[in-house]
């Protein structure tokens, strides 16, 4: 075993962009749950705090958004390099304020790391006020709680899977809810091979979050950050992630709408824009008042060359109400190409024509 860090070695954290003292990481007091303590330096830097090292990917996110004022939209459209620069210092230890570089630390082992963003001195301008506000009702960080461990016997990877497979909800909705690690499994499945599986374990998850969220906030942000992050990380994609986030924020709209920017900033994506026009719908059945300013820029899709952009974008434009639309969808109701439907487990088939009439009978019946 490694031995402990001299005195003499550990150090005060300072500003990897210009040197200056850093103050410790405050928690935020904001909508999501469970955020990562956060900071700043004077030279507009700000920095989340990973206690564990092994979440840099969405300390990542829990920077750059920070650095953003909150302002999601404004975060994703940033580009690396251009827009801000990052850098991660390592072996910073919470309790005590201190850089470790040995890694160990009065009998602790330390794992911490600093995520830091510095946006441009022209978005700094735009975003500093929203980050000192953030930071003016930012608490101190608590002593951080030790890992729940769950009651009952944990459930193993094979047998979540053949709950989903067999679509026994109540089943994975209280595995979810006794063993912290059934999430994890559970998010395996959203790269599954079978696409009715894929989203059959979207929409379990949905279901599990919503069960768990108030009780354990911390699992529930983790997920969704890793969400986020691999929706940057192309190497990391996995297909279900878009259906789940869907299905996360419909069946939560007032814990989760937060989570809607990367959702819609991934109809700019050709490959992903069916999926996630399908999520978007999902949302809209839930809670329309939410997406309804979003008509104008979904209105377009009405004539993609891909059916299920098509079809969703019909269904979507129904459920909020988009009275300007029916021109444009009753064009649409002839079209006899096939759209995958997704409901209740179930994976069929339906029609852009059909999704278009259906959508055309909402707004009439309004």
């Amino acid at each position: 075993m490694q031995g402990p860090t001299p005195k003499e070695h550990v150090q005060q954290p300072s500003c990897p962009f210009c040197g200056q003292a850093l103050a410790p990481p405050r928690e935020p007091a904001l909508r999501r749950p469970l955020e990562m303590p956060v900071g700043s330096c004077p030279c507009g830097a700000v920095y989340a705090y990973d206690a564990s090292g092994k979440n840099l990917g969405s300390a990542f996110v829990e920077a750059l958004v920070f650095a953003c004022g909150m302002d999601w939209d404004l975060a994703w459209g940033l580009l690396p390099g251009e827009d801000y620069q990052e850098k991660v210092v390592e072996g910073y230890d919470g309790e005590s304020h201190l850089l470790v570089p040995g890694g160990y630390y009065q009998g602790r082992r330390v794992r911490g790391a600093l995520y830091f963003v510095r946006l441009k001195e022209d978005v700094q301008e735009v975003t500093r006020p929203g980050v000192e506000k953030a930071l003016s009702k930012a608490a101190p960080v608590a002593a951080l709680p030790a890992p729940r461990s769950g009651s009952g016997a944990g459930i193993s990877k094979k047998e979540l899977e053949a709950w989903v497979r067999e679509y026994r909800v109540e089943e994975v909705v209280g595995a979810v809810a006794r063993d912290r690690k059934a999430l994890w499994h559970l998010k395996r499945l959203l790269a599954a091979g079978e696409e009715e599986v894929r989203l059959r374990a979207a929409e379990l998850t949905g279901r599990a979050v919503a069960r768990v969220a108030a009780g354990d906030p911390g699992r529930v942000a983790e997920l969704l950050k890793s969400f986020l992050y691999a929706l940057e990380d192309a190497g990391s994609f996995s297909p279900g992630v878009v259906d789940a986030l869907g299905e996360i924020i419909a069946r939560s709209p007032e814990r989760f709408a937060g989570y809607l920017p990367p959702l819609l900033g991934l109809l700019s994506v050709p490959s992903l824009r069916a999926r996630a026009m399908r999520a978007l719908s999902l949302v809209a059945e839930a809670r329309p008042a939410l997406l309804r300013k979003y008509a104008a820029r979904v209105l377009p899709l009405l004539a993609d060359p891909e059916p299920a952009v098509r079809g969703y974008a019909a269904l979507f434009l129904g459920l909020v109400g988009a009275r300007g639309a029916e021109e444009e969808l009753s064009r649409l109701q002839g079209d006899p190409a096939e759209v995958p439907f997704y409901r209740d487990g179930r994976l069929s088939t339906s029609t852009v024509g059909r999704m278009a009439e259906e959508a055309l009978a909402r707004l009439r019946a309004k």
